[in-house]
């Protein structure tokens, strides 16, 4: 269960990061609020799975999925070009993550 709310707290990293672009500097409320939400449910689930999960593990997990999540957001909305190396680097990424489960 630790993973799976680590996964799902890594999942809202990505959502606060892309509602923290999207509020232009905090000037567009709704953004502010996606953002405040998910990043306090984020941090809330990365504390609990750090209960079973060893720190370095757990955040390096919960920042590794919030990166790649958050790139493939903002390739799906236009504002990021996804070339051969990034493709490559954030698969390499997302094995390390999918290595660091199967280490531990």
């Amino acid at each position: 269960m630790y993973w799976v709310v680590l996964i799902a707290s890594g999942v809202l990293e990505a959502v606060w990061a892309t509602a923290l672009s999207a509020s232009k500097g905090f000037r567009r409320p709704w953004p502010v609020v996606v953002f405040a939400v998910s990043m306090t449910l984020s941090v809330v689930g990365l504390a609990w799975a750090m209960r079973g999960i060893p720190v370095g593990t757990a955040y390096a997990v919960w920042v590794g999925v919030g990166a790649v999540l958050t790139v493939l957001v903002a390739v799906l909305r236009g504002e990021e070009r996804l070339g051969v190396a990034k493709a490559l680097l954030l698969v390499a990424l997302i094995g390390c993550v999918a290595g660091l489960k199967v280490v531990s």
